[in-house]
């Protein structure tokens, strides 16, 4: 198969009414011609944490969510990615519980990475963990072994307590392997055209290294999890939260990739009313990529635009988001802070807040995502033009579900007579149906305080004029009687 140049909705299995038949419902009521390029749902299996980011297994669905005929019915009109965890798996899966009754005897034994697979003696050093990309204090876990009673420490990239209940996998391991196999097969006959491979950068652990996309070793597990899902007809999306030019071999390497470096970069462009750094970087960044501005997570910073940015300039635009409510997640290791302290990696909001909810500044930020080559995805809080949920951050203490609001079948309804979510959804439509889009793409010359990007397919065209001042949008198009046309967004 290959990928739809058109827009892409994310969403968890439960944030748009409440399951997945709520989902597909939803969908076929109210956007049935807007999500042409399919639909991301985010982990729907049953899970231990980290709102299904640690889980039990891909063969089966949270019941709580539905089941996989669910999916096939929402598959049927539109092509579904789904996250595949590579990096780890639940402490609660049946895996690494039968790990914790009977240690090394277990024979799930291998699946895990154990100390000693790591350092001979199986103790940990102080100097080879100061080198690396941390994601909490230190990166392996201490659990009991029932029937021994004897400790066993095994690695744990992520997680919020201790021990983590996200445990890594060793992808080096022949179980681990057909694990993904067996994952993968199911997927094909579930109807799942992409998968998303989630924290991939983390799963090659070397001493030595920061423990993060390290080469050549990744490009072993990459080019191996690329031919299983070849021969599936799968499409793979790596996301990898790096240094840009690990995303620049990635898109070398003939993988999709991710632009987490648009969000920003648009933000920065709308805050300062300068299109100079934004559109540079249109000029040469590559073309096969998803785009977006709103996650599940936040808006990347680093290490995802390290040597783009200047630090003093950034923490500028991170103070305005911080008086327009959003929080931070910050950078944990000293070593990979900038040299001035600046530690931000990602602000979490929802795109529309730190907008200061500007109908036309959201739209235009819309609208440069739109033009810019690749895949759009639009995640539904930013669909529902959604604002902070500070309440939930109150109730949960969890930065990230300041943009994770469930929304009811009422709230949807009552969001889809906002104005602005009706600009947005004309757009999105304008995006998925002028043909000129599946052309050449060009960066015309700009003002500082303008930007003018372009998109011609044989006698098809359109050109985008934002007015950086005024947040103003227009596109001028030929229109199917091949008239000069103007779309005021």
């Amino acid at each position: 198969m290959s990928v739809r140049n058109q827009v892409q909705l994310i969403t968890y299995p439960d944030s748009l009414g409440g399951n997945l038949k709520a989902l597909n419902n939803v969908l076929l009521t109210h956007f049935s011609d807007i999500f042409k390029g399919g639909v991301h749902i985010l982990p729907p299996f049953p899970s231990s944490g980290d709102r299904g980011f640690a889980p039990k297994t891909y063969l089966e669905i949270e019941p709580n969510f539905g089941t996989w005929e669910d999916i096939r019915a929402i598959g049927e009109n539109y092509d579904i990615l789904i996250d595949v965890m590579v990096n780890h798996i639940s402490r609660q899966s049946e895996y690494f519980q039968d790990f914790l009754k009977k240690g090394r005897k277990s024979k799930y034994a291998d699946l895990f990475i154990t100390l000693d697979k790591i350092w001979e003696d199986g103790k940990p050093k102080k100097e080879d963990i100061e080198k690396m990309f941390l994601r909490r204090a230190l990166p392996y876990s201490s659990y009991t072994i029932e029937e021994t009673g004897e400790e066993e420490k095994v690695w744990t990239t992520f997680g919020k307590t201790d021990p983590s209940e996200q445990i890594d996998l060793d992808v080096k391991s022949e179980k681990v392997r057909k694990l993904f196999t067996e994952s993968f097969m199911n997927f094909k006959k579930q109807n799942v055209k992409i998968i998303r491979l989630d924290a991939v950068g983390y799963v090659i652990k070397k001493l030595g290294t920061n423990c993060f996309f390290v080469e050549p070793e990744i490009y072993e597990f990459l080019d191996w999890i690329l031919e299983l899902a070849n021969s599936l007809d799968i499409e793979l999306l790596p996301e990898v939260h790096s240094h840009y030019s690990i995303q620049y071999k990635l898109a070398k390497h003939g993988c999709w990739i991710y632009d987490f470096i648009l969000p920003y970069r648009i933000l920065d462009a709308l805050f300062n009313k300068s299109s100079k750094d934004l559109l540079q970087y249109l000029k040469t960044r590559p073309h096969k990529q998803f785009t977006m501005l709103d996650c599940h997570d936040g808006i990347p910073i680093k290490p995802d635009l390290d040597d783009l940015i200047d630090t003093k300039e950034a923490r500028k635009v991170v103070d305005v988001c911080l008086e327009r409510g959003s929080n931070l997640s910050l950078i944990l290791s000293e070593e990979h802070k900038a040299p001035d302290g600046f530690d931000v990696h990602q602000i979490r909001c929802s795109y529309y807040s730190v907008l200061n909810c500007d109908d036309d500044a959201y739209l235009a930020a819309r609208a440069i995502q739109f033009f810019a080559p690749g895949v759009p995805q639009v995640y539904y809080v930013g669909l529902l033009a959604g604002e902070n949920d500070l309440e939930n951050v109150r109730k949960t203490g969890e930065g990230r579900e300041i943009n994770r609001h469930n929304f009811t079948l009422e709230e949807i309804e009552k969001s889809l007579e906002k104005e602005v979510v009706q600009r947005l959804l004309k757009l999105i439509r304008f995006r998925n149906e002028y043909d000129a889009f599946n052309g050449e793409f060009t960066v015309l010359e700009s003002a500082k305080d303008e930007i003018r990007l372009s998109w011609k397919r044989n006698e098809k065209n359109c050109t985008l004029l934002i007015d950086l001042n005024k947040n103003k949008s227009v596109i001028d198009y030929i229109d199917e009687n091949g008239q000069a046309s103007q779309y005021f967004i």
